[in-house]
């Protein structure tokens, strides 16, 4: 977090704001391209093997492949992750959301070209298989990853499923996350790549923002002792926890002194250890 305080210092000024607003627009576009050219889609994908000849626009035009087809969900996901991302933005401010979207498709760039590397050094050599490695490398999974940041940051917030049903947000995250580990288990490498480096923007939030210092040994015995000491009544207050029915002695009396209450009396009598044994029971 202090890295990102010197490189806002630094760089803040760069920012683009209301950026969610400039990915739905590239979404639209993508949209756009797929019903009037879909062939044109081709040239678009986060392809390795054609970045290294030369087509270095697919580092960047990738971000315009929809990951659907229909025109009701295209609206539907415009409209929700345009909020999501606008009050994480509003909550980390302009620059930390700017790092968190494009950390998250640099990330997923990196994992195309380790996926490429790795499959060639395996088949010693470019197959077909290769080729088609950028389709798994969408904004599908960068999508997700807001959404985790919005449960993250509100898990209480409610939104209306289906437009009828209120549901919180952290509920929704668990359904996100448990369709994540599905298509963990029986996706092929490069869906898996692809998801594991899209959320690792996420992972790296995630645990940046955790207070590990409550649960260090040192904080844990302050709390204990903190926790002992607040039982303790304050020196010279006059005030006891324990007193005898009998002789009325105290902690304050005599520290070395038990003090333990009566099952057989009725009522809360509390004795010292001398009267414990040799008092009249109450009833």
């Amino acid at each position: 977090m202090g890295f990102l305080n010197k490189m806002e210092r630094k760089l803040g000024r760069f920012a683009i704001s209301n950026l969610m607003l400039y990915v739905i627009g590239a979404y639209v576009i993508g949209y756009a391209i797929l019903m009037l050219r879909p062939d044109a889609l081709g040239y678009l994908v986060l392809s390795p093997y054609h970045i290294l000849l030369g087509q270095v626009w697919r580092l960047f035009t990738w971000v315009l492949v929809p990951n659907t087809g229909s025109l009701f969900s295209l609206l539907i996901m415009a409209l929700l992750y345009y909020q999501l991302g606008g009050a994480l933005e509003r909550a980390w401010g302009t620059f930390r959301f700017n790092v968190y979207i494009f950390g998250g498709m640099l990330f997923m760039v990196i994992g195309a070209f380790i996926m490429y590397g790795v499959m060639y050094l395996m088949n010693g050599g470019v197959t077909v298989a290769m080729l088609s490695i950028g389709l798994h490398f969408s904004t599908a999974y960068i999508n997700m990853s807001i959404f985790l940041a919005f449960a993250v940051m509100f898990p209480n917030m409610q939104i209306m499923l289906m437009f009828i049903i209120p549901i919180k947000m952290k509920w929704m995250a668990f359904v996100y996350a448990a369709i994540t580990v599905y298509q963990l288990i029986y996706t092929g490498w490069d869906g898996r790549v692809a998801i594991i480096m899209s959320l690792l923007n996420f992972l790296i939030f995630f645990l940046s923002t955790r207070n590990y210092k409550r649960v260090s040994p040192k904080e844990i015995h302050r709390r204990q002792a903190f926790k002992a000491q607040m039982r303790e009544p304050r020196p010279g207050s006059g005030i006891t926890k324990h007193k005898c029915a009998i002789c009325g002695r105290t902690e304050l009396d005599d520290p070395s002194l038990q003090f333990r209450f009566c099952s057989k009396c009725e009522g809360n009598y509390e004795y010292c250890q001398e009267h414990l044994f040799t008092h009249q029971h109450k009833k």
